[in-house]
């Protein structure tokens, strides 16, 4: 950041009084312009026995596969989030249950936020964001082929919790080379 987008005076980059972090701080105008982790919010989206995975149409990962998931918008709660990003990439209405896991990886500045869900009908369709769209079953799951860790993360608690009968949230943390 270079300009105050409150009065477009050049900013400076210190520790403001009272703080304990430098932050991006206009001298002319005193805002202080805070940089906050991103959201991403997906859905571990079911119908049946099978998981809803979507082929990515774009940067990150193009052409690998994924839970749908994105970044969450101003008023919006992560719920509606979550469904919204299902719809999007996969043209599914996904009845949104319990968060299920949640990443926090730092060093990208993002939270990674899944819900479990049931799709309301076996019905979904490849979005602008989505190369292909399908079911998998666990023994179909491209393992190999997964977009990030915190898909991967997800879907390895999901199988587990759901061979133990029992869901219970998972929460996790992921540096720059593996878990913390």
């Amino acid at each position: 950041m270079q300009f105050c987008s409150h009065c477009g005076h050049t900013v400076v980059f210190e520790t403001p009084p009272g703080d304990n972090l430098p932050r991006h701080v206009c001298p002319a105008c005193g805002h202080i312009h805070y940089e906050n982790p991103r959201l991403i919010v997906g859905c571990i989206a079911t119908w049946e026995d099978r998981i809803l995975l979507c082929k990515r149409a774009i940067e990150p990962r193009l052409g690998y596969w994924t839970l749908p998931a994105g970044f969450m918008e101003n008023g919006e709660s992560t719920a509606a989030a979550a469904r919204r990003e299902t719809l999007e990439e996969a043209g599914a209405d996904p009845l949104i249950g319990p968060p299920f896991a949640m990443i926090s990886i730092p060093h990208i500045s993002q939270i990674h936020l899944f819900y479990l869900g049931q799709l309301a009908n076996g019905e979904y369709a490849a979005g602008e964001e989505s190369l292909a769209v399908g079911l998998y079953r666990e023994e179909e799951i491209p393992w190999q082929e997964l977009s990030f860790r915190s898909v991967h993360f997800c879907l390895e608690r999901f199988l587990d919790d759901r061979r133990k009968g029992h869901y219970q949230f998972h929460e996790q943390v992921f540096g720059p080379d593996g878990c913390y």
